[in-house]
């Protein structure tokens, strides 16, 4: 299925939100949105409510629609819940992963550790966590597990960009040789510590 203009103007303002581009609290104005992507207000409106609903903006009254505040204290629990829905998935997934799942994933393993900038390396890396998840065929679990990827990638923008350098990720290799080889519980000890060790 092909994107729509309220698809790629949602993906472009949320890698915005994400990378700290459109900082916590600032406006969101319709008007500049629609002249800078080309696009009549309708598919604005539409991706400004899908921002609101991955958490990323919200309506204020009498203050427009603004990028949500990036609050310090919510990495912990964002950390948790991936952890408990992260793993919950990958003992799903491990089982129906096949040949094709896991060229996949180490493709996208190989592309995380290629990455030169942290902007490439976000992308790749949460696509490596999807492409680790999806055989689980759990949509709902990986709904909100690719919310709490965006949250947890908002604080990564702000406290580690300055600090970011590239490097082969160990655990991702150790994640896929643990799928492999059909290991669903010792991927799922890898996964836990993994997630745990990046907060």
């Amino acid at each position: 299925m092909s994107e729509t203009t309220a698809d790629k103007i949602f993906r472009a303002l949320m890698e915005r939100v994400i990378t700290g581009d459109l900082a916590a609290g600032e406006k969101l104005r319709q008007d500049h949105i629609a002249r800078e992507y080309e696009a009549s207000h309708v598919p604005v409106r539409e991706a400004f409510l899908r921002l609101e609903a991955k958490g990323l903006a919200k309506s204020v009254p009498r203050r427009g629609m603004r990028v949500t505040d990036l609050e310090p204290t919510e990495i912990r629990e964002v950390i948790e819940m991936r952890v408990a829905l992260e793993v919950l998935a990958l003992s799903h997934a491990v089982a129906r992963h096949d040949t094709e799942t896991l060229g996949e994933l180490n493709l996208a393993r190989l592309a995380c550790d290629a990455a030169v900038d942290m902007f490439e390396w976000d992308r790749c890396n949460r696509q490596f966590h999807r492409c680790l998840l999806a055989p689980c065929a759990m949509p709902r679990v990986l709904s909100a597990v690719e919310d709490l990827h965006i949250a947890a990638a908002r604080h990564l923008f702000a406290y580690w960009k300055d600090r970011w350098v590239p490097r082969p990720d160990g655990d991702h290799a150790a994640l896929l040789d643990a799928v492999r080889r059909q290991d669903s519980k010792g991927a799922c000890v890898l996964l836990r510590d993994h997630l745990r060790r990046v907060s």
